[in-house]
């Protein structure tokens, strides 16, 4: 296959590249996006003849025509990934492998036959390579035969061919564009000095189609390096801006264990960033770093400002407890059962409404205050029980007592009677008192029985009352009197034929016979 035909090849592969060369400058991707490249040989130029060239002082081979010059390329690894932290997780940067070296083409061999198309070899070894129809000098090869002179600059012109092809393979593997760039001037530059044989003008074009491939894959990359300096920026931003809402914070509403553990985790980050990550520009990265900075130090300031104050609240808050404390000390051998317990209420609403000391200072101060009471409270529960067994005796002497009150009921004679309920009360004083518990029950007992003597004492009171008595006859004279006159109006009512007179006598004189018959009633459950 000739150079010419090659260059078609490699040209089908870049149909969608660009026409345009891009600048000497353009094609020097930024330092920040590419990694150091490892070495890669280029093929080995191949030795020259046995026969030795001759140094003659009009026929010495320039020293750039002595061997073509290895152009060192390698791959580059791709770029690491950088972490993109969101305001919720940061996440760590994933790297990406190395990428794998490009494997050298075979070595390119030119025919002699078709090499000699594009030069001319005189008698004393003096060779001209042909280019578009013009002859440029190329240089002696002495004492050697025409084929063996032009076989030496073929070589050469073989060797450029192999490292171009070298390049087009690296275009197609996507090796960092800087690099290949200065290879494929360098090519160009030896190509452009017409020392070695071969079909330069179709070298010259596929070189160019090269050239223009890695432009392309140059645009390539500075595009890809501007997406990654923007997720990058996004990735810094949310670092800060989260940093920044997290220092804004109401100190007093802040939960101070897991936000300082978080702006712990976003300074990791950031350093992580800031090794691993994209450059973004000194200005940007400065002003980035200084909101961040800011944001650390607001917080630290609230953290050290709040934690202050909390260790006064928490030194005011132990000294108030402290003179609880010395207070209900000073009440727990006191025997006033009831004013000192009225005491410890008071000293009980006072800790509930003083404020909480440290956690450990907190629990240390309750269990002294709690055990200055249990000394009072559990004296005067012994106390107490002491107490409740004397009332237990009482009790029951306090129900056989209720038993014999019972026994009285019911009444048949309430003289007997009283006196049998005086004697009950007189021995239920002298008993004492009963459990609290049983008070109520006990009581309620002999008042249900004192109840009822008092009821048939009340019954024949009523009964026997003289003047109850009196006045109900003179209610009943008076009844009879008044029903009398009424019956006399009503028949004169009657004989005027005045209805609305017949109508109020009658019903004066109906409430008066009901009046009476209630009366009657009366008197007669009174005899």
């Amino acid at each position: 296959m000739t150079t010419s035909q090659q260059s078609d090849d490699f040209n089908q592969s870049n149909e969608a590249s660009s026409t345009e060369s891009p600048t000497s400058e353009e094609t020097n991707v930024t330092a920040e996006a590419e990694t150091q490249a490892a070495a890669s040989s280029s093929p080995e130029e191949v030795s020259a003849p046995e026969a030795t060239p001759v140094a003659e002082p009009v026929a010495t081979e320039p020293e750039e025509a002595t061997a073509t010059e290895e152009v060192t390329e390698a791959p580059a690894a791709k770029p690491v990934a950088t972490p993109h932290p969101s305001p919720a997780a940061v996440k760590p940067a994933e790297e990406k492998p190395a990428q794998a070296p490009v494997a050298a083409p075979p070595a390119y061999s030119t025919p002699l036959d078709e090499a000699e198309k594009f030069a001319r070899v005189t008698e004393d070894g003096h060779v001209f390579v042909i280019v578009d129809g013009q002859e440029f000098p190329v240089g002696q090869y002495p004492d050697a035969t025409k084929e063996e002179a032009l076989a030496y600059f073929v070589r050469k012109h073989d060797d450029v061919v192999s490292q171009v092809m070298l390049l087009e393979q690296r275009i197609v593997a996507k090796a960092p564009a800087g690099d290949m760039n200065k290879a494929a001037e360098h090519l160009s530059a030896l190509v452009a000095e017409r020392l070695m044989v071969g079909d330069i003008a179709a070298l010259e074009s596929r070189l160019e189609n090269v050239k223009l491939a890695i432009s392309n894959l140059h645009n390539e990359e500075r595009k890809n390096l501007e997406e990654r300096r923007a997720k990058e920026l996004e990735s810094r931003e949310a670092i800060v801006s989260e940093a920044e809402e997290i220092a804004g914070k109401d100190p007093s509403q802040m939960m101070w264990k897991n936000a300082s553990a978080r702006m712990t985790e976003l300074f990791d980050a950031w350093k992580t960033a800031q090794k691993s990550g994209l450059r973004l520009g000194k200005a940007t990265e400065d002003e980035l770093w200084k909101r961040f900075r800011g944001a650390r130090t607001t917080f630290d300031r609230h953290r050290r400002a709040y934690f202050s104050q909390l260790d006064a609240d928490n030194t005011a808050a132990k000294e108030k407890k402290e003179s609880l404390i010395a207070r209900a000390e000073a009440l727990q051998n006191s025997t006033d059962w009831a004013a000192t317990a009225t005491e410890y209420r008071k000293l009980m609403d006072e800790w509930k409404q003083s404020k909480r000391a440290s956690r450990k200072d907190d629990d240390a101060l309750w269990s002294r205050f709690r055990a200055a009471q249990d000394v009072f409270f559990e004296a005067r529960q012994a106390a107490n029980k002491a107490v409740e067994a004397e009332f237990e005796v009482n009790l029951k002497v306090k129900e056989a007592l209720l038993e014999e009150a019972r026994a009285i009921l019911p009444v048949k004679n309430l003289n007997e009677a009283k006196k049998k309920l005086d004697s009950v009360r007189e021995r239920w004083e002298a008993a004492g008192k009963v459990p609290r518990k049983d008070i109520q029950r006990i009581e309620a007992g002999l008042r249900q029985v004192e109840a009822e003597i008092k009821g048939v004492e009340d019954d024949q009171w009523r009964r026997s009352n003289p003047e109850k008595k009196a006045r109900s006859n003179s209610m009943l004279s008076q009844l009879e009197d008044a029903i009398a006159d009424l019956e006399d109006d009503l028949q004169k009512a009657k004989a005027q034929g005045n209805e609305k007179k017949i109508k109020q006598a009658e019903e004066a004189l109906a409430a008066r016979r009901s009046w009476l018959e209630t009366l009657t009633r009366s008197a007669k459950d009174l005899a």
